[in-house]
């Protein structure tokens, strides 16, 4: 036919561009949702603790009380960690992009009332209501990456997502501290919510993710599971101020625990569970749940006394904390991007223990720290410790992700979300009911020479005995200086405690971990991975 050729040296050419230019904008569109969802993630961690810098600011302009102070921050707590593998599953059911959106919208909404309602209740409540976002967006964001990216490149593309996530913490410090300094904490929910905002419109241009004949939502265990979470976290929140000894403590741990195995139970059962929870006997995907728990509970136990230590010991204010803190960033992030190099020529079970030794290694340099330490004291243990850090929290989460079929990435993210939002709820339960107590009993017999008046609050917190002394003139400064230093003898103790809880988890984690090869065993079938189909046209990029 007149001007076609068949020929293969002319089909060759237009071939090979064609394919060039679709691989080109496969690799743009990822690289975009890579971008999309790290920005949902570090939005979400760095909202954990952002608010704990305004907390001051927001007693005095609220009245708000000390057990309402609390839950300002615990409410969020709370109902993201017990919504995350519903809200997982949810986005694998309905479309992962729809949770995202849903979430982001939930999020930004609740963020913006306290601006407007301004009672310590409303504020709780919106904050709450701003945890049901976060649920969805946080298991999504991970989710999303995982179905986007070949297996090949995936292991790349979660350690940039866990590099960030790693880094949300210091990242809220930073920013809080910066809107603190210029203007009032209303600020600070203005900031959220119209973030939340940009990045639902970002989310917009993302494609969308989803399986079509994905199975039902398992309602029941997503219940069960849920109320588990939920009752577990609330008994370990109270822990610092009601004590391990508490029936509250005692009996929502107990309960919480009882819940779980039945849930377990139930699931084993089920012919579509919400979790296959045999996939627990996997050692590629335990290991990487207990590390990632270690992890977070080394993290905000050491962000619970580090904060304390900052601003009452040394005097440094929000954005000098947070300025302090600033060089865990480097090692987690750039760790966490080069995962993909490291971890298949060391193994999972190498990674994961030299990982935690490191850490367990900085806690007990952070523990050399006294009363006239410079900045140099600091910052190297800092090094250390968020080296170790940066080292295992891209391979545990990796581990955790590639362990699941692909039409339960949803689920998957939210277990390594789960397990991140348990291990800070225990790092602060742990760390602050060692202080507390190691503080009192430090305390009390040095307080014999001040009046009585003066010994109850002295005992309860070294922020209230500074407030204290603010009011005693020059017996001030003496009772600054005891306190002071029962303050550091408390958590050069909590620090020693926790150096040891994570050496004894990097052992185990260590010997139960698989070897090199731990990051390619085959999945464990899911009862419906058969049936699960891709939806056409939904996942082009």
């Amino acid at each position: 036919m007149p001007g076609f050729t068949t020929t293969a040296d002319t089909l060759i050419g237009p071939d090979k561009d064609t394919e060039s230019e679709v691989t080109t904008v496969r690799r743009q569109r990822r690289t975009w949702t890579l971008i999309v969802a790290c920005m949902g993630v570090a939005l979400v961690i760095s909202s954990m603790i952002a608010l704990n810098t305004a907390l001051g600011a927001i007693a005095v302009s609220t009245s708000a009380t000390q057990t309402q102070l609390t839950w300002v921050v615990d409410s969020y707590t709370l109902m993201l960690a017990c919504l995350l593998l519903p809200a997982g599953a949810i986005g694998d059911r309905y479309g992962r992009r729809r949770a995202l959106l849903i979430g982001l919208a939930i999020f930004s909404i609740a963020s913006l009332a306290p601006v407007v309602l301004d009672s310590p209740v409303q504020i709780i409540a919106s904050r709450a209501v701003a945890g049901v976002g976060a649920a969805l967006i946080m298991p999504a964001t991970l989710s999303l990456l995982t179905r986007v990216y070949p297996r090949d490149e995936r292991t790349k593309a979660i350690g940039i997502w866990a590099g960030v996530a790693g880094s949300g913490a210091v990242v809220g410090m930073l920013g809080s501290g910066l809107l603190l300094r210029f203007w009032p904490w209303q600020s600070m929910f203005w900031a959220l919510a119209g973030v939340g905002l940009l990045i639902f419109l970002l989310t917009l241009t993302v494609s969308e993710s989803r399986d079509c004949h994905a199975p039902p939502v398992d309602w029941p265990g997503a219940a069960l599971i849920g109320s588990a979470v939920a009752i577990f976290v609330y008994g370990v929140i109270e822990v610092p101020t009601r004590g391990w000894s508490d029936p509250v403590v005692y009996c929502c741990i107990a309960a919480g625990l009882v819940l779980a195995a039945v849930f377990g139970f139930v699931e084993r059962r089920r012919r579509h569970p919400l979790l296959a929870v045999r996939l627990f006997a996997r050692p590629d995907f335990t290991t990487g749940s207990a590390t990632v728990m270690v992890l977070f509970l080394a993290t905000f136990g050491f962000f619970y006394l580090l904060m304390q230590y900052a601003q009452l010991v040394r005097g440094y204010s929000p954005l000098q904390t947070a300025l302090a803190l600033a060089p865990l960033i480097v090692p987690v992030t750039m760790l966490s991007g080069f995962s993909f190099w490291y971890l298949p020529k060391l193994g999972l079970r190498l990674v994961v223990f030299l990982g935690l030794l490191m850490v367990a290694v900085g806690f007990l340099c952070i523990g050399r720290l006294d009363l006239h330490s410079s900045y140099v004291d600091l910052a190297w243990p800092l090094v250390v410790l968020s080296t170790g850090i940066g080292l295992c929290t891209a391979p545990a989460t990796a581990a955790i992700m590639s362990a699941a079929p692909d039409g339960k990435q949803g689920v998957a993210s939210a277990v390594n979300d789960t397990a991140r939002e348990l291990g800070a709820a225990l790092g602060i339960a742990i760390t602050g009911s060692m202080l507390a107590a190691q503080y009192t009993r430090s305390l009390t017999p040095r307080l014999s020479a001040f009046p009585e008046p003066l010994r109850r609050p002295a005992t309860d917190s070294l922020a209230k005995a500074i407030e204290v002394s603010h009011r005693l003139g020059p017996q001030g400064d003496e009772l600054t200086d005891v306190t002071r230093t029962a303050f550091l003898h408390a958590m050069q103790s909590s620090l020693f405690v926790m150096a040891v809880i994570i050496a004894v988890a990097a052992v185990l984690v260590g010997v139960w971990s698989p070897g090199r090869d731990g990051t390619r065993l085959r999945p464990v079938r899911w009862p419906t991975s058969r049936r699960t189909v891709r939806c056409a046209g939904k996942r082009r990029a």
